[in-house]
């Protein structure tokens, strides 16, 4: 299963809670978390054949900054 690394802007349980439901409602996405201790606040997708493009809109839509990273 592939496996996404984004850099965001969440940072918190309040953050986490903001963005759920738009990560949750990407079909392409079927497990996700954020490290919010990394300063970096990493975002971990993996999916079938998830679509960056698509994730990094659902982050924005939320209104949280996101970076794509090399995995």
């Amino acid at each position: 299963m592939p496996t996404l690394l984004f850099k965001t802007s969440i940072n918190c349980a309040n953050c986490l809670r903001a963005v759920t439901p738009f990560l949750d409602a990407e079909a392409s996405i079927q497990k996700w978390q954020v490290d919010t201790t990394d300063p970096a606040k990493i975002l971990t997708v993996e999916g079938e054949n998830p679509i960056p493009e698509l994730i990094m809109k659902a982050v924005a839509q939320a209104g949280f900054d996101i970076e794509p990273l090399a995995a």
